[in-house]
């Protein structure tokens, strides 16, 4: 089957970098760009943010679309050459900040039907209803944002194939039975083997029940899901359609994180240049004002500040080493922002151990690539990891990951236990202070065998972390939905 037959209609709710809060965007702003590289006809189309449409010019004028839940404009721009939908109502063009999340950081008690009206609208193009001149032969729809989109789809004659990609089954987008019918949604979707779920209406089942294919952002978190620990309840389900559930490992703009080409960095260099990187963990110590100690490991974090990502952990590991073994020669740098009892924490650390501990509250996008550069070792502790993409930024950049053995951490991070021909990092066996802590002393022990780092971190370096590779895999899931739908 030829590539340019394959029509693709992208929805999501984020798209770096117009906007973004986390690893979805990330996807639906790259993997679209791969796609078209491999001669695929792909559009993608979200909400009309304010913030969108507020930092890029005036997109064009489509169509006006009559939905159930109200009338919106769709208009047409584009990004890095892929044509984006927008589209645009009061709901979505009337609201800055986050998309999903008052300053409250609560969700806004309208997503339900803000979501539903995009859901609705991402119908209504699919089907050639928008006068758009262009009908997609499948729609790949991203978490529980459109859900609903391959439930609503399931509900008319020749529409088109559906792929739901789960980024995170932990958000779901669950209501009510009452906010359910208030929206005038299908009744015949409301069932158990549909939407209902618990007593309660759920988006994401929406898709996980009705797609042709469902899939999930790493190979290890597609079969976590089907077990309780991480099924979010859903694992009955999932299980139940195991033989349309895979995972496919996202991957990384290799532009943007390179060592070798990297503007934001004190000094660039490559797998063969290792030895310069010494110069930018000089660059971060000095910018943090942490001690300018080059023998000393330093550990970087950059994450949001959440239970999930095991920052606690880190907290608690570092506090036991000082009390146990006070003499070991590390520091820790950290960026992110999140929940205020973690940042309390870690700001009550960093006062405590001002020279060798620094951590700064914020977005910021050329220290998180200075950490990068600097750090000998990045922590990823998380209880529960869909893909991660941090410990692929630090392969590139010879910085060896410290990660939890869940999810796609698991699918990139070869333990040095494993041979040095294959190691590229640590792997602990499951989110635990003290075996996090009894790895750091590891990391800090292995780092004085400069050979063997020096070997891990060119094991590293050379991972295929491109979206050409996972391009190819999005491409024959598509082929074999269209193929079984004769519709190729």
């Amino acid at each position: 089957m030829k590539h340019n037959d394959l029509h693709i209609l992208f929805a999501c709710s984020e798209l770096t970098p117009w906007v973004k809060t986390g690893g979805l965007a990330d996807v639906c702003g790259s993997l679209p760009r791969a796609l078209q590289q491999h001669n695929v006809d792909v559009r993608v189309v979200i909400p009309g943010y304010k913030d969108v449409l507020d930092r890029i010019q005036p997109p064009a004028f489509v169509a006006l679309l009559n939905l159930p839940l109200g009338t919106v404009t769709l208009c047409q721009s584009t990004l890095n050459g892929v044509d984006v939908l927008l589209v645009n109502h009061e709901l979505f063009t009337n609201r800055t900040g986050n998309p999903y999340m008052s300053d409250a950081d609560r969700p806004w008690p309208d997503n339900a039907l803000r979501f539903a009206l995009f859901s609705q609208a991402v119908c209504e193009i699919a089907n050639r209803a928008s006068e758009t001149e262009w009908q997609p032969d499948l729609v790949h729809c991203h978490d529980w944002q459109t859900g609903l989109i391959p439930a609503l789809l399931s509900l008319q004659i020749d529409a088109p194939a559906t792929v739901f990609t789960i980024h995170n089954l932990a958000y779901q987008g669950n209501i009510t039975m009452g906010e359910y019918h208030r929206l005038h949604l299908p009744e015949e979707l409301l069932v158990q083997d549909g939407l209902e779920f618990w007593g309660q209406a759920s988006f994401i089942k929406g898709g996980i029940a009705y797609a042709d294919r469902i899939n999930t952002v790493s190979p290890t978190y597609a079969e976590e899901i089907t077990d309780r620990e991480f099924g979010c309840g859903m694992e009955g389900l999932l299980l139940h359609r195991r033989g349309s559930l895979s995972g496919i490992l996202n991957g990384i703009d290799l532009q943007t994180w390179n060592p070798a080409t990297d503007q934001h960095i004190a000094c660039n260099y490559t797998a063969d240049t290792i030895e310069l990187k010494a110069k930018n963990k000089i660059d971060l110590q000095k910018q943090l004002n942490l001690a300018p100690e080059p023998d000393a490991l330093l550990f970087g974090v950059i994450s949001r500040l959440a239970i999930q990502k095991g920052i606690d952990l880190v907290i608690e590991a570092f506090k036991k080493i000082e009390s146990d073994t006070p003499d070991q020669n590390f520091q820790l740098a950290l960026l992110g922002s999140g929940d205020s009892t973690l940042q309390a924490q870690l700001e009550e650390l960093a006062d405590a151990h001002p020279k060798r501990v620094a951590v700064v509250f914020d977005f910021d996008e050329k220290l998180s690539h200075k950490i990068e550069a600097g750090a000998d070792v990045f922590l990823m502790p998380s209880r529960y990891e869909p893909c991660g993409l941090n410990q692929m930024y630090s392969h590139r950049y010879g910085t060896l990951p410290l990660v939890t053995r869940v999810g796609g951490l698991a699918d990139t991070v070869n333990d040095y236990t494993d041979g040095l021909d294959s190691a590229n990092g640590f792997v602990i066996e499951s989110a635990d202070a003290t075996l996090l802590g009894s790895e750091m002393l590891n990391a800090v022990e292995r780092f004085r065998d400069k050979a063997g780092w020096h070997q891990m971190q060119r094991n590293a370096m050379s991972a295929d972390y491109s979206w050409a590779e996972s391009a190819s895999h999005y491409i024959r899931m598509y082929s074999d939905i269209l193929e079984e739908r004769n519709v190729i």
